[in-house]
């Protein structure tokens, strides 16, 4: 099934997909059908009561490496972000005046579903929840070093579009076998598959447990392929995964 939560009738919404439209499924309006158009979509995420463990990988495809001319890591390189940086499908990520490159990363994004710790691959999935999809964009006149980028390069407010969907775990038989794809104004800029991810799912969730307890809600921003671009102000990016979704985000000047 794929979830929403949307800003519709004054309030945040949790949704559900049915047959090309939004099907509210709590509150007063429980059962109503909303168009695509007429809400404004969030991060497919219900809140938690405590703050969200945001990790990302860096340098997850080797083709993505190669084409930065870096050595494929021999283990996962992380980094944390915040959960303000994340926005919802169709709104706009704020790209600053003075920055000459910005560019995207189409992203297979991991949701807990329990808590993990000291977890086995073998055992990995049975800890997720579900699927989105993430854009993570990246600022690199602010980048310092690709191993660890730093906290403007890549948590910026506005600059982690998620959605537009929250797929159950269920509804994905193999998530190491989907086709990633990225448009910019249409035009095809970035092609890929979760097949060439150096570190898979559960290794990077046998991984992180290892050291770390990962909650309900907890995200894994799990790398991209290679096909990076600039993308300026006016620019429609459309970060799609097969399965999952496609991901509308506008650049605007900030």
């Amino acid at each position: 099934m794929k979830h929403a939560r949307i800003a519709w009738s004054g309030a945040i919404q949790q949704a559900v997909e049915s047959d090309g439209q939004l099907l509210i499924t709590q509150g007063p309006h429980k059962g109503h059908l909303v168009g695509f158009d007429d809400v404004v979509w969030l991060p497919p995420l219900t809140p938690v009561s405590q703050a969200r463990t945001v990790i990302a990988l860096g340098l997850n495809y080797a083709d993505h490496a190669k084409e930065l001319a870096f050595k494929a890591p021999e283990e996962p390189l992380a980094f944390m972000k915040g959960e303000a940086s994340l926005i919802g499908h169709k709104a706009f990520t704020k790209r600053p005046a003075d920055v000459k490159y910005m560019h995207y990363e189409c992203e297979l994004a991991v949701v807990i579903g329990r808590m993990a710790r000291h977890v086995k691959k073998a055992n990995a999935y049975d800890f997720i929840a579900g699927y989105t999809v993430a854009n993570d964009y990246a600022i690199r006149d602010y980048l310092e070093n690709w191993y660890r980028p730093n906290l403007r390069v890549k948590n910026r407010d506005t600059c982690t579009p998620i959605g537009p969907w929250l797929v159950d775990a269920a509804d994905v038989p193999n998530p190491m076998a989907l086709k990633l794809q990225t448009t910019v104004n249409g035009k095809v800029t970035q092609s890929g598959t979760t097949a060439d991810m150096i570190f898979d799912v559960p290794t990077l969730i046998e991984y992180f447990s290892s050291f770390m307890t990962l909650k309900p809600g907890d995200l894994i921003l799990t790398g991209t392929p290679d096909g990076i671009v600039d993308c300026q102000p006016g620019d429609v990016i459309v970060t799609e995964i097969e399965g999952i979704g496609a991901l509308h985000n506008t650049i605007v000047s900030s």
